[in-house]
């Protein structure tokens, strides 16, 4: 039987009984209305002031939606993942296993509005690390993207569309911000999958500079790069410096996420994410 908005409102306001038995009738009560409840839950967290009471809404919503999401996950994934709009494809489903509804176009939108914004400025600069400059000026000082020192493994830090929205990320979430950018403007930023702290690179015709997206693109030498990775037990090696794939870049995302779960005792998720994980990279060994 489908759901009905007295009755989801009902059930979210016995969501908050302090009896545990009643909560897992209620939860088990959703589970049943599956997908059919989802959109009068979205409207029903949205409405509420109780921030508790949404990430339980948000919990009960993942868990009827995360069979859907991840068959379309896997639906990108057959379609190969090689290039970076692919990616942005991938990466913007990953966001859903947080946000179910998540609008994927609306991010779109927003990153083709970002590239709009910087592409004249791209366009008459006068060298090609200029250009680099210009666009790593734009996304780390004019729209004050920056790397999130206070809550490190919090979720939010790895889904694309929180970073967009919170303007904080790890390492590799700020470096897909600029590559995404980078791939509407045809510049030549890659990603570096370099262990403990991602990087990227920008190759221009005459050299190759390495930039740390985690403070503020700021451009680095292989040397601090060699003594950071000694400083934290890592031998370095010529391959922690080559360009990533795209495959290579999702899996990281997705280990940071099952960390980030991990460490916030949301085991169920991370589990899920484990599955996802190991297609990916029996993508990338193949």
């Amino acid at each position: 039987m489908a759901a009905n908005k007295a009755e989801i409102e009902s059930l979210v306001y016995l969501l908050e009984d302090p009896d545990p038995y009643v909560k897992s009738q209620v939860r088990n009560r959703l589970f049943e209305l599956g997908e059919t409840a989802v959109p009068l839950l979205d409207e029903q967290k949205n409405e509420t002031d109780d921030n508790e009471a949404r990430e339980l809404i948000n919990e009960i919503i993942q868990h009827i939606t995360f069979g859907s999401v991840e068959e379309d996950f896997l639906d990108v994934l057959e379609g190969g993942v090689n290039n970076m709009e692919q990616l942005e494809n991938a990466v913007l489903i990953l966001s859903r296993f947080d946000n179910p509804t998540l609008r994927e176009r609306e991010y779109k939108k927003k990153l083709d509005r970002f590239a709009d914004m910087i592409a004249d400025d791209v366009r008459y600069s006068l060298s090609e690390t200029q250009k680099m400059h210009k666009v790593l000026n734009f996304v780390f000082h004019e729209l004050g993207f920056s790397g999130s020192t206070t809550d490190y493994y919090n979720p939010n830090n790895s889904y694309l569309n929180r970073v967009i929205d919170r303007r904080r990320g790890l390492p590799i979430s700020l470096a897909l911000i600029v590559l995404f950018l980078a791939r509407r403007l045809d510049l030549p930023f890659y990603g570096m999958n370099m262990p403990i702290h991602f990087m990227m690179k920008f190759k221009s015709s005459n050299e190759a500079l390495l930039i740390d997206p985690f403070d503020h693109g700021k451009v680095v030498t292989y040397d601090q790069c060699y003594y950071f990775l000694k400083q934290n037990g890592v031998e370095p090696r010529s391959e922690h410096f080559e360009v990533s794939t795209e495959e290579e870049i999702l899996a990281r995302c997705i280990r940071n996420l099952i960390n980030s779960y991990e460490r916030n005792d949301k085991l169920d998720t991370a589990e899920g994410l484990k599955k996802l994980l190991n297609t990916v990279e029996i993508m990338a060994r193949n």
